[in-house]
């Protein structure tokens, strides 16, 4: 699953800017992804505090694929700023896939759905988690939808 997540989510933001998360009350945090294709692959779904680089998205989930819409609960998630990035692995094959120039092939989406058109900033990401309970909307499409 790591590997699964770590790749994937390399691929999706390359290059963004970081931030601080302040730690306080444990949260519950729902992401609810809409707009998952069909029941083919995985899901993964990543909740980055810092950036969107590797190392800073270590709370990630990778469930089957459901088509429609899936939940994903993180519990005892310190309160502060986080982003999160999905991406539907259709074809199972670990990661994200790419087209030749480079921009994404199997669906994907961040929170405020950010990166449509170019590639996604942390900043514009970020969305504030607060105790006791936080739901963070992520609708998945491919590219140019």
């Amino acid at each position: 699953m790591r590997a699964v997540f770590a790749t994937g989510l390399l691929a999706l933001a390359a290059s963004c800017a970081a931030f601080s998360s302040a730690a306080a009350q444990p949260v519950t945090l729902t992401v609810q992804v809409t707009g998952v294709e069909s029941s083919e692959g995985k899901v993964v779904v990543g909740l980055c505090p810092r950036s969107f680089d590797e190392k800073d998205c270590t709370a990630g989930q990778s469930v089957a694929a459901k088509a429609g819409t899936m939940r994903f609960t993180f519990r005892a998630v310190p309160s502060g700023s986080y982003a999160v990035a999905v991406y539907h692995d259709v074809n199972g094959n670990g990661r994200l896939d790419k087209q030749l120039i480079g921009v994404p092939a199997e669906p994907y989406g961040f929170s405020n759905d950010v990166g449509r058109i170019g590639p996604p900033s942390f900043n514009g990401a970020r969305v504030a988690v607060t105790a006791p309970a936080t739901t963070i909307n992520v609708r998945l499409a491919r590219i140019g939808r």
